[in-house]
């Protein structure tokens, strides 16, 4: 991969023997590996056999998750925060797993919507949940450094599914709790 960003360099104008460049092959591969992580992790060592018989039926709510990910049609990073609710059927999840989720998805070339929706998807699963609610707000910074370069825009995205989706008690519970 180094040898590609090279060529990049190279096509840029650039000369990647300069002093300031002679690493940065080497440094934007790595840096791309990191930034697509999730493709080389696997879910069951992520979750790790983190579940635990639970008697709690109430919502449990995780909000804020900062998350990374990088847009699948500019190679631009988007950023932002995730919120994330599920209504437990008999087992929880541990907490730090339900961020590594996150970032096992978000670690992707990607896009909000599908990413909203692999995390919900990927929770209720896991946890075979009642309902799960996941609710991402980011800064796409293909949208803030070209193209219209809206400064402040801000997308947002939600998958309800299950009581989360067909109860509207449960799904305004949620959102009230993550404002």
């Amino acid at each position: 991969m180094h040898k590609l960003y090279e060529q990049i360099l190279k096509d840029l104008g650039e000369d990647p023997t300069r002093e300031g460049l002679l690493d940065t092959p080497m440094r934007a591969a790595n840096a791309m590996r990191y930034l697509t992580k999730g493709y080389s992790e696997s879910l069951d060592d992520i979750v790790n056999n983190a579940l635990f018989e639970s008697d709690m039926n109430e919502m449990v709510i995780v909000k804020e998750i900062e998350m990374y990910s990088m847009c699948e049609h500019h190679l631009l990073p988007f950023f932002g925060k995730c919120h994330i609710g599920y209504l437990p059927n008999g087992k929880v999840i541990g907490l730090s797993k339900i961020a590594r989720i996150v970032d096992y998805f978000a670690r992707r070339l990607q896009i909000q919507e599908r990413l909203t929706s692999e995390i919900a998807n990927c929770i209720s699963s896991i946890t075979n949940a009642r309902g799960v609610a996941v609710v991402i707000e980011a800064r796409h910074l293909c949208m803030m450094m070209r193209g219209v370069e809206k400064q402040n825009s801000i997308m947002t995205t939600s998958v309800m599914l299950g009581e989360m989706r067909a109860n509207q008690a449960s799904r305004m519970e949620f959102l009230n709790l993550i404002k």
